[in-house]
């Protein structure tokens, strides 16, 4: 997958849309416009947006967000997806009619043949286009639309809003199932406070992470992490440090059976299940006599997980 438009006289099939999270949803879109491009021997594009534009019509009403800019990026480059393209969501684009963004980004920019969304997409100057906007314009100015019908969980359609209720409310085993893959942070290992190194349980943090990535309730949770060449189960503590007076909301986590230095390093740490609340204990022997306590369940969380996991592939 790549990021800049192509020039193809064939010209391409696009789908539009924030795409937060990738759902399950999502990923049948993608699907589908891959293979009519395929077919076609056309490009499959995604346009999508940056920030999200809801950051920039009505900030106060923004959602969080499933997926940064950056773990959109890595998820949509292991689809079959051949162009990501991120558009700046700006006052100028929000102000465009729906004829003034499909002439001008869709036509123009991407050389659009065909059109395939999603069965509830909405676009333009106040969502004011619809499924029939844009039969209507296919018509008149010469490409084809096609909508993909929804994916469903239970007895409702999978939707970004439903996956950030799940995840709002700890229900990390339906967003994983409506995501299609565990529910994951990214970001960069920064240095802490040492603490614990200091009592015999080392931990990495994550620096930064962006204040509009959604985060499930506070916790202690067995997780696994992920960096470049390398893969550790683990526990982790999100939330403040009562013990230690620390309030401030930070996630570190303790690697089992690794202790090399991450600094530096780019991390995907997957929420695997929630063990505890995070509490103050009396003093720090209490505190570590706990923590191996949560270091055997969370060891017995993640070996079930990758029992689960190997029985679903074999199936």
């Amino acid at each position: 997958m790549i990021e800049q438009l192509p020039r193809s006289p064939d010209g391409t099939v696009v789908t539009v849309g924030s795409f937060d999270g990738v759902h399950l949803g999502h990923q049948a879109v993608l699907r589908e416009i891959a293979r009519r491009a395929e077919a076609a021997g056309r490009a499959s594009v995604l346009v999508t947006f940056e920030p999200h534009p809801l950051e920039v019509v009505n900030p106060q009403a923004a959602p969080p967000l499933l997926t940064t800019g950056a773990e959109r990026r890595e998820i949509l480059a292991q689809t079959e997806l051949d162009v990501a393209y991120f558009l700046r969501f700006d006052r100028q684009v929000a102000a465009m009619t729906p004829e003034e963004f499909v002439r001008g980004v869709l036509l123009q920019r991407c050389g659009m043949r065909e059109l395939v969304i999603g069965h509830d997409h909405g676009f333009g100057r106040g969502r004011s286009g619809d499924v029939d906007t844009l039969r209507h314009l296919g018509a008149t100015l010469g490409f084809d639309v096609d909508v993909v019908p929804p994916v469903d969980f239970g007895d409702q359609h999978v939707s970004s809003s439903r996956v950030r209720r799940a995840v709002g409310g700890g229900d990390l085993a339906s967003a994983a199932r409506m995501l299609g893959r565990p529910y994951t942070v990214s970001g960069v290992v920064g240095r802490g406070e040492r603490r614990g190194r200091l009592i015999g349980i080392p931990t990495i943090n994550l620096a930064e992470v962006p204040p509009q990535k959604l985060l499930p309730p506070d916790g202690v949770y067995a997780v696994r992490v992920e960096w470049r060449g390398g893969r550790a189960g683990g526990m982790m503590n999100q939330g403040p440090k009562p013990t230690f007076a620390d309030g401030r909301r930070t996630l570190e986590a303790h690697l089992f059976e690794f202790d090399d230095d991450l600094y530096g390093e780019w991390v995907r740490i997957e929420w695997v299940e929630r063990l505890r609340d995070v509490e103050r204990f009396a003093s720090v022997e209490q505190l570590q006599d706990q923590l191996n306590r949560d270091r055997i369940r969370a060891q017995s969380v993640l070996a079930g997980a990758r029992t689960d996991l190997n029985r679903a592939t074999h199936a």
